[in-house]
């Protein structure tokens, strides 16, 4: 080819490039080739555009016009014509491998992933535990303290603190990961290894694993050190609704980077919703307190789901005296908006958050593409 991709010459080279040579040298005016010279090095210099501006020719019009091209042109058309019998070729589905066996495949990717990504999983792991410390050494013991009304902010407040802190961590964290093997995930796609999907759920289910041993750190420090009843019922409500706490948050996180084009876009993005969650959540404003018109938003505030378990669960049946004609669980109920009763449905909420996030995650992986050629 030359110069702007035009051929000047499509055939054989024969036995020493004697093909390519009986064709160049039959064009009068080319110097021939020396005994002993390199066909190619020969070839690339007759062809210059400096010699087509001395022998005034163009190397891809005289292609165009000589019979090796026509030889071409007649071959291409006989090997255009399918055979009798023939059928075209034809794939049943679009990738090489089975649904499953694509997400059992991106599954072990994402696995080897973070376990050679310790600069995540340990420092993650690290951060939980010095939070935790630091949460049960500031309200040591809070937890058997149920005399005074302001015991029970003290406690909410624990809740809400190491909510929003680990929460806001974990979905921090998690979009420098997914933003990085996104961009894996374009090229990997494109060559048509496996859909968008079985990606997705590879990225999902790998947390869940690491979730879990993180909300178990967590959880039992913190429940031992704050002095929460210790009854397999209560615990198991804690860790019940810390583990999709932060579970829904790091899902949140990788949402928030498959539906913006870079991760400091999805950055600004989280950050608006955890100042709104924040605001929503019922430790600063009380439920019944909120004005009607943005009541609505309580109910669609996560973190707002998450402290109405974690209290309703810990303290919603108690009936130790606040004052002469009010209990724990009847200042729960008029302060605050919590009833014991509800928490079935509280912790079917909390379920479906990281549900719905995953799912969101899935498919804006699958619909948006921001890559940039």
């Amino acid at each position: 080819m030359k110069r702007g991709g035009r051929e000047i010459y499509v055939g054989p080279l024969g036995r020493y490039s004697c093909h390519l040579i009986k064709y160049f040298e039959s064009i009068p005016g080319v110097t021939k080739i020396k005994e002993a010279y390199n066909p190619a090095t020969w070839m690339l210099e007759v062809t210059s555009a400096s010699q087509e501006m001395m022998l005034g020719v163009d190397f891809a019009d005289l292609y165009k016009k000589s019979d090796l091209y026509e030889r071409n042109k007649a071959l291409i058309a006989e090997l255009s014509t399918p055979r009798p019998g023939t059928k075209d070729l034809h794939f049943e589905t679009q990738f090489s491998q089975p649904f499953w066996t694509q997400c059992m495949a991106c599954l072990w990717k994402q696995y080897l992933s973070y376990w050679r990504n310790p600069s995540y999983t340990a420092v993650r792991f690290l951060f939980t535990i010095f939070l935790a410390l630091i949460f049960g050494t500031l309200f040591w013991d809070l937890g058997t303290k149920v005399s005074r009304s302001q015991d029970l902010f003290n406690a909410m407040g624990s809740m809400y603190a190491a909510t929003l802190f680990l929460g806001v961590q974990n979905s921090s964290s998690v979009q420098p990961v997914v933003a990085v093997e996104r961009t894996v995930f374009y090229r990997e796609r494109a060559a048509g290894m496996y859909s968008a999907i079985p990606y997705a759920f590879g990225q999902v289910v790998i947390e869940i694993p690491y979730v879990f041993v993180q909300s178990a750190f967590y959880g039992i420090i913190v429940y031992a050190m704050i002095g929460f009843e210790w009854t397999a019922a209560k615990f198991f409500w804690y860790f019940f609704f810390m583990y999709f706490t932060l579970l829904y948050f790091t899902f949140y996180g990788m949402m928030t980077v498959a539906i913006t084009p870079n991760q400091n876009v999805a950055s600004i993005v989280a950050a608006f919703f955890y100042a709104v969650w924040n605001l929503f959540s019922g430790f600063i404003v009380p439920r019944p307190r909120i004005p009607i018109w943005w009541r609505w938003y309580y109910w669609a505030c996560p973190v707002a789901w998450t402290l109405y378990g974690l209290v309703a669960s810990q303290f919603g049946e108690l009936q130790n005296k606040l004052s002469d004609d009010e209990n724990v669980e009847q200042f729960l109920g008029r302060y605050f908006g919590f009833e014991r009763d509800f928490l079935g449905v509280v912790a079917g909420i909390i379920v479906a958050w990281p549900v719905v996030f995953a799912f969101m995650f899935a498919f804006a992986i699958k619909a948006f593409n921001f890559q940039k050629r």
